[in-house]
């Protein structure tokens, strides 16, 4: 079908059309938050690491796995450790009490290793099913996060083992609740168990307002947080 229209026509026929097609692109993606909002924008959005943290957390991942490779040698075993900020998650299957013992004091004397949480189980290695379901469950979890509204899913890690997920990351205590109810929605999920660093809005902020500043200092300090619960004493949350 040819149309004839005039010059002004046309220009008015071309914007609706782009109009009517960039709609139809935003429509299936997040709610765009202008104005006021967007500070609370930049607190959900961000890693709230700094850089440095980044590089020492996976610094941490490599020597624990060489680490574990010279403890456990050639005898079955599985460790999966987790760092954020300094804190290590350590999961997996391990032949003997002593090698789990063994395996947490030569975390902890890492570099920049600031708390251990053991969760090694003594036994042999987890069958393939098992961890391929925790694998889907992990991948559940995190979508779970990212749809969640007010939740810094950026800023969250997670790691499932044998059901139960493991939550890590520098959040509000808000924030963290509405984190644990999300990934409990999430079928076969056991359990979720809690082990965030928890700091204040105005802390998370306050960086981001100080480098807007032309004075500010090029080097801003890690926002002021209040560490999870006793390593022995995680917090679980129930799922109903």
């Amino acid at each position: 079908m040819i149309l004839n229209l005039s010059g002004k026509t046309q220009r008015l026929f071309i914007a609706t059309l782009f109009t009517t097609l960039a709609t139809s692109q935003l429509s299936g993606c997040a709610p765009l938050v202008v104005g006021g909002a967007a500070a609370t924008t930049a607190m959900v959005a961000t890693d709230r690491r700094t850089a440095g943290e980044q590089v020492d957390d996976k610094t941490i991942g490599v020597k624990i796995a060489a680490e574990v490779r010279e403890i456990l040698g050639e005898r079955p075993g599985r460790v999966n450790s987790t760092s954020y900020g300094g804190q290590v998650l350590l999961v997996g299957d391990v032949p003997s009490a002593a090698d789990s013992q063994k395996i947490e004091n030569t975390v902890k004397q890492i570099d920049s290793v600031k708390q251990v949480i053991n969760r090694l189980r003594i036994g042999p290695v987890t069958e393939l099913s098992v961890r391929t379901n925790d694998s889907w469950i992990t991948t559940k979890a995190t979508t779970a996060l990212v749809n969640a509204q007010d939740v810094p899913s950026r800023t969250i890690s997670v790691t499932t083992e044998r059901g139960v997920v493991y939550l890590q990351g520098r959040v509000t205590h808000a924030e963290g609740d509405r984190a644990a109810r999300a990934v409990a929605t999430v079928a076969g999920v056991q359990q979720v168990v809690k082990l965030f660093e928890y700091v204040s809005a105005e802390k998370i902020l306050l960086p981001q307002k100080q480098s807007a500043s032309p004075a500010a200092p090029k080097e801003q300090p890690s926002p002021q947080v209040t560490p999870a619960a006793n390593a022995s004493e995680p917090e679980v949350f129930t799922i109903e």
